[in-house]
């Protein structure tokens, strides 16, 4: 509660959660966050097993730190993770991109679908973004796995549920994306859809 509070009132730029807490989980705790704030959540904990690492990146966690870790490495990470949501605009002249019924606006960080703004977490926009920056060209997992995590040891299964969810909120039918294509064994491709007469 305190903590909700205090992002309410004050601007941040970097949440470290445990999954452990007093009252409450670091888990029900991302979910309140993410209801309202697009920041970027790394999860500190000593439980290391696949699926509490698999929830906290579904429920909105942008990266997953297991104890024990050293002060270099969260650094590390903290750097990286702020690097990547700031960076990455398209390099046009425009700050607003428009295709169908999606819009993002890259100064604000907001993306709307049908003009209703959906919250996307940190690491969703940054993907979102980078496709967009990458329209009309295959994007290798590789590539993305290092222009848009900052590294080359993130898991398929980690990219694959960012790009679930991403099509979740932005396609039309996410089962047949028609925004984010799967090129099967190349990697991914932003698709700008004409708008129906």
């Amino acid at each position: 509660e305190r903590c909700i509070n205090f992002l309410n009132e004050n601007e941040v730029d970097v949440i470290l959660l445990d999954i452990n807490l007093e009252n409450t989980s670091g888990f029900d705790l991302c979910r309140k966050i993410r209801q309202n704030l697009n920041i970027p959540i790394l999860f500190i904990s000593a439980r290391s097993s696949d699926d509490d690492v698999i929830c906290a990146l579904n429920i909105g966690g942008d990266d997953y730190i297991k104890k024990p870790y050293s002060l270099s490495v969260l650094l590390a990470k903290i750097k990286v993770v702020l690097k990547r949501f700031s960076v990455a605009k398209p390099n046009d002249s425009s700050n607003i991109f428009e295709t169908a019924n999606l819009k993002v606006d890259f100064t604000t960080g907001k993306v709307f679908v049908n003009q209703g703004e959906i919250p996307l977490k940190a690491m969703e926009y940054k993907l979102l973004t980078y496709l967009i920056k990458n329209k009309g060209r295959i994007v290798g997992k590789e590539e993305l796995f290092k222009s848009v995590w900052g590294d080359i040891i993130t898991g398929d299964g980690t990219l694959n549920v960012h790009i679930r969810h991403l099509r979740e909120k932005i396609e039309d039918n996410p089962n047949e994306p028609q925004l984010i294509k799967t090129v099967w064994g190349r990697g991914y491709i932003f698709e700008e859809k004409a708008d129906e007469e």
